[in-house]
């Protein structure tokens, strides 16, 4: 898949989800089960957890939220947001397979970030230009061609982002680029390294 078919997958999954628009909605993925497409499965699976945190993020910001609902939220971002983190695990693997048995050339270089870190930020990107096309078709004249303007950056950012991602993978798969991965290694949901959870006796 080149990067504007991911692009394309992410852009399905965010329409699809907001025929719903329900953060308890269950995921339907229409690749689930189908070994032929268990890469497409991780990447819709993937949009769909970033778009319901999107919109969890969203019920957590107005001032007068119920401060116990939002404490529930908190915890459910993340949890959330380890799943996510998770699932770009899941996708660099996919690309380390991929990459087996491609052996670097001299000199070959090293990216700041790996193939999936990248495709994470197409799938956020994909729900901003989805959400700022709404707001450019929203509201008064001076409202609408604000966001017109952030959307045609976005776009533009699309393009590049997409040209980017694609380049890296010819570069992997070239040997012109090394591929290594660094696991995230978060802390904050580990009982037995987050401080504020040992200490009040939760470590397992």
């Amino acid at each position: 898949m080149n990067a504007m078919d991911l692009y394309a997958l992410f852009e399905r999954q965010v329409a699809e989800y907001h025929t719903i628009d329900s953060v308890d909605a269950t995921l339907v993925n229409p690749y689930a089960g189908d070994g032929a497409h268990a890469f497409e499965a991780l990447l819709w699976e993937k949009s769909w957890v970033d778009t319901v945190q999107w919109h969890l993020e969203d019920l957590v910001r107005p001032d007068d939220v119920d401060p116990v609902y939002a404490l529930q939220l908190k915890r459910r971002i993340d949890r959330s947001n380890q799943h996510r983190t998770d699932l770009v695990e899941r996708i660099d693997d996919h690309y380390m397979a991929q990459l087996s048995a491609v052996k670097p050339l001299p000199g070959a270089r090293l990216n700041t970030e790996t193939p999936a870190w990248a495709i994470d930020r197409l799938s956020i990107l994909a729900l901003k230009i989805y959400h700022f096309g709404i707001e450019a078709n929203r509201g008064d004249e001076a409202h609408r061609a604000k966001c017109q303007t952030k959307l045609d950056t976005l776009l533009a950012q699309r393009e590049d982002l997409t040209t980017a991602i694609d380049q890296l993978l010819g570069d992997l798969t070239a040997g012109r680029c090394i591929m290594r991965l660094y696991r995230q290694m978060k802390m904050y949901n580990d009982p037995s390294l987050n401080p504020m959870l040992y200490a009040s006796g939760k470590r397992q």
